[in-house]
């Protein structure tokens, strides 16, 4: 496994790859990596000959009042967990080589990042396309995974592939769970022990979702109802959003009679979490 610091570098590995007739996956992250990160890894490898993951902070992507500054960081960590899943490369540049000075460009979308995330985190999703389109510009994959726990991005992330013409697979794979239902994120070590139970009502709020759409509830606004006030009603949990989106273009549905998504943003102390159903898709919690 070798780490890669430069762009340029990246491209020139990346070219000579493709000139051998070899495909390449790859799977970007901010690091501190986690079961989650290392599933999607394990997919990757099955979708090229040469598996590369980036770790980098984008800082693009957070607001001003984020936590850009305390985003969990273990370079030697991620560097032998990546080891241990077979990576072959580890893109790890520096925000100098990433927005060099007097860098302007951006990728900015419409429609899908207007709800959600692109309510509460103004300029996030400018950021998350921006990066990405970056990163696919520097390792030049085949195929890319990501996880559908961050739904909303997975569908920006298709709609920009689709809409700029890269020649490019986007994958999609299921949010990897604690044994307890939470869903994985970096973000977790923020929790205190006594905030964990609070946090699990994210996963319980959608299997409740679920069981009502299973029991023919088709009325958007009951099963927020009760889910917002099963989420409300755990100590340390304030909720940012709790949503049914269209799961292609990510408005609200008032009736559920097309495919939906039940999506999820809660702070739990000073953890912002985030999950996701898909309505008629088996949950694993």
């Amino acid at each position: 496994m070798i780490v890669i610091e430069k762009a340029k570098e990246m491209q020139r590995f990346a070219d000579a790859q493709r000139q051998k007739g070899l495909r390449i996956a790859f799977v970007p992250t901010m690091g501190f990596l986690h079961r989650g990160h290392l599933r999607l890894m394990e997919e990757g490898k099955k979708h090229g000959d040469c598996l590369v993951t980036s770790i980098y902070v984008n800082p693009t992507q957070f607001g001003p009042k984020e936590d850009l500054a305390k985003y969990p960081r273990d370079f030697d960590m991620d560097y032998k967990l990546c080891q241990g899943v077979g990576v072959d490369v580890i893109y790890f540049p520096s925000n100098e080589e990433m927005y060099p000075q007097h860098y302007q460009t951006y990728v900015d979308l419409e429609g899908v990042t207007q709800n959600l995330c692109g309510l509460s985190r103004p300029g996030h999703f400018r950021g998350v396309a921006t990066v990405c389109a970056k990163l696919f510009n520097l390792v030049k994959p085949h195929a890319a995974v990501f996880g559908k726990k961050d739904f909303q991005q997975l569908v920006v992330i298709k709609r920009m592939v689709a809409d700029l013409n890269m020649d490019l697979e986007i994958i999609g794979l299921d949010t990897v769970r604690e044994a307890d239902g939470l869903a994985m994120s970096s973000r977790n070590t923020y929790l205190k022990p006594e905030e964990r139970q609070s946090a699990l009502s994210l996963s319980r709020g959608l299997k409740m979702a679920q069981g009502m759409y299973a029991q023919g509830e088709r009325d958007a606004a009951v099963i927020l109802d009760a889910v917002s006030r099963f989420i409300a009603g755990h100590p340390h949990a304030t909720i940012d959003y709790v949503k049914i989106c269209d799961t292609t273009t990510m408005k609200d549905v008032a009736r559920l009679d097309r495919e939906s998504v039940m999506a999820l943003a809660v702070r739990v102390g000073a953890a912002r979490l985030i999950d996701n159903s898909v309505f008629g898709e088996p949950l694993n919690v």
